[in-house]
């Protein structure tokens, strides 16, 4: 998954979050979990206005706080960016796999919930594939489950 920078500042009593990787995002919580929670939303309308734009997406930067972009936009973004990488339109993805426009604009569109298998498609039709791997969530200890049956 995709993670992008966040940084929080305290506003008056709100938590305001803004991006050092998006400048167009600006949004505020109550708390820091909420402005998290935010960031994440904001996230995905930028991506997806710079989508609709046709501007890059950029690859994350460093910093000490990040919005967790949820899995299924975060193949978006891959799938938006190796095509641009590679120069290809939509069009040209819609030849490819053989498919209408609006197929590639769902494909594409953060909003839209398309199947994982649809943009393994896609990716296969630009050069990629899609990589799966799983890994421990912060907070959880391993082992944890271990203690309580000892």
């Amino acid at each position: 998954m995709l993670a992008y920078p966040i940084t929080l500042t305290d506003d008056d009593g709100t938590i305001l979050a803004t991006s050092p990787d998006f400048p167009e995002l600006t949004t505020f919580g109550d708390d820091r979990a909420e402005a998290l929670a935010r960031a994440v939303d904001a996230l995905e309308e930028a991506i997806a206005a710079r989508v609709h734009d046709r501007k890059d997406i950029p690859q994350p930067s460093l910093g000490q706080t990040y919005a967790v972009l949820p899995t299924l936009t975060s193949v978006k973004v891959l799938l938006y960016r190796g095509m641009r990488e590679q120069g290809i339109g939509k069009a040209e993805l819609a030849r490819r796999l053989g498919w209408h426009l609006p197929q590639v604009d769902r494909v594409l569109d953060v909003q839209h919930r398309s199947g994982l298998e649809q943009l393994d498609t896609a990716l296969g039709a630009i050069g990629q594939r899609l990589h799966v791997t799983m890994a421990i969530s912060a907070g959880v200890a391993v082992g944890e489950d271990d203690a309580s049956t000892n």
